[in-house]
């Protein structure tokens, strides 16, 4: 899983910037709103809610932008329909491009994503083309602290992880099945583990090798769809070389 920690560590560098604009925190409510209206408004009884509401805390949304978005979803507030939807693509030199979005109007968005592929050198395409390139996992990461990163890993396989990343010097990171996340990290919380962040993703499963400039030509491509405010998440699956990812994450 090295290689989706280069990944996460530039998703987190980003997202430090996209709060500051105060794009997360409308992508944030939207996860918020999606999940309250599927599971009800109590994050105890509803785990994606939970998720939703702990990726708003990390990225300090207001307590109040929180209820008036759990609100929105439950009735208590305007009524909002999002609906969520994946795309797939490929980026230049033939990137597997998988981009999840969260929308109130697909033609708008659709037009939006296809627009984004065309302009990087892209092309979308159609339902399956990609998607079976990428696998749900549950993520959680750890921060590092004084004991070795090995006690981690071995408190994550016994809480019944399925792969452990130690690789990133600040953070362990933890994979489990998509189902098991919530056990998985209560089981950490219990043994004593400080959890930075848990959340559902998408991980390639094969990474594909690309030359300097194929891989600033599809980061482009990834930075400009995440960009868009339908945009969720986007998930490729290219190797960043070392001097690229030094330079972004940097």
């Amino acid at each position: 899983m090295s290689g989706h920690s280069k990944w996460s560590t530039i998703k987190r560098q980003k997202g430090a910037n996209d709060a500051r604009r105060g794009a997360l925190f409308t992508k944030v409510a939207r996860e918020i709103i999606v999940a309250a209206r599927e599971g009800g408004g109590d994050p105890e009884a509803n785990y994606r809610l939970r998720l939703a509401i702990d990726k708003a805390r990390t990225v300090n949304m207001p307590m109040d932008n929180i209820k008036r978005a759990i609100e929105r979803a439950t009735g208590s507030g305007e009524a909002e329909q999002f609906e969520e939807i994946a795309y797939e693509g490929y980026g230049p030199g033939g990137v597997a491009v998988l981009v999840e979005a969260t929308t109130d109007n697909r033609n708008r968005t659709a037009a939006e994503i296809r627009s984004v592929f065309t302009k990087a050198g892209g092309q979308l395409a159609g339902s399956g083309a990609v998607a079976w390139q990428f696998s749900p996992r549950g993520l959680i990461t750890i921060a590092r602290d004084a004991r070795p990163a090995d006690d981690v890993a071995l408190a994550a396989i016994d809480a019944g992880a399925d792969d452990v990343d130690t690789s990133d010097a600040e953070r362990v990171e933890v994979y489990t099945e998509p189902g098991e996340l919530q056990r998985v990290r209560t089981a950490l919380e219990r043994a004593g583990w400080a959890i930075e962040s848990a959340e559902s993703t998408m991980v390639a499963r094969n990474l594909v090798e690309l030359d300097t400039d194929r891989a600033r030509q599809n980061l482009r491509l990834v930075e400009s769809l995440e960009d868009l405010e339908d945009v969720q998440r986007v998930t490729a699956n290219f190797d960043i070389p070392e001097d690229i990812f030094a330079e972004v994450a940097g």
